[in-house]
């Protein structure tokens, strides 16, 4: 007797809700790295809809590698301890759309453009969003990863942060329409 193969699907996404933040905020869940540690800097943007208003309740998580470009791997991502770089944040925005996170510049191996890895979560989007943020002085790295090499000039410059006069970086957020960030598909 043949026995039929079953077949599942994915659990559909469903949009966050009123009490999107329980669970999800923590002490200093901003801080990365220590605000006056070495090599601390500001990074923070502005979520926008397609019309380009802000976004007043969306919430950002990022990730990345230290600035020799090793991955931390140590506990305490939810317990800041104001010493421990974890590589891991989270944000909400504010009323006018901006989000910030204190952490360092991170670093790439072998050549490597360095980045952000981001995860964008705001009411109305069924399924989170994934991009990267790039640092924007290595041009030459930037000009060989795989990813911006595959995009138009245009669709580059959604993924490529700008560096403040204050060291820190700014970096926009745009889920549609015109200069809509690039996202990936996961």
């Amino acid at each position: 007797m043949t026995v039929p193969a079953k077949t599942r699907s994915a659990t559909p996404g469903q949009t966050v809700g009123p009490f999107f933040a329980y669970g999800v905020e923590y002490p200093k869940m901003h801080e990365v790295a220590f605000p006056h540690s070495p090599g601390a800097v500001l990074l923070g943007g502005t979520v926008s809809d397609g019309a380009g208003s802000p976004i007043p309740d969306a919430f950002i998580e990022i990730w990345s590698a230290d600035q020799d470009g090793t991955i931390p791997r140590v506990r305490g991502s939810f317990r800041r301890d104001d010493h421990t770089f974890t590589g891991f944040g989270r944000a909400f925005t504010n009323d006018d759309g901006h989000y910030e996170f204190w952490t360092r510049n991170p670093g790439a191996r072998g050549g490597r453009a360095p980045f952000f890895a981001a995860i964008v979560y705001a009411r109305g989007l069924p399924d989170k969003l994934h991009t990267r943020i790039y640092l924007p002085e290595d041009e030459q790295a930037i000009g060989a990863d795989p990813l911006l090499s595959s995009l138009d000039e245009d669709e580059r410059a959604t993924l490529i942060a700008t560096r403040t006069p204050d060291g820190g970086l700014r970096h926009d957020i745009r889920l549609q329409g015109e200069k809509e960030t690039v996202f990936l598909a996961f």
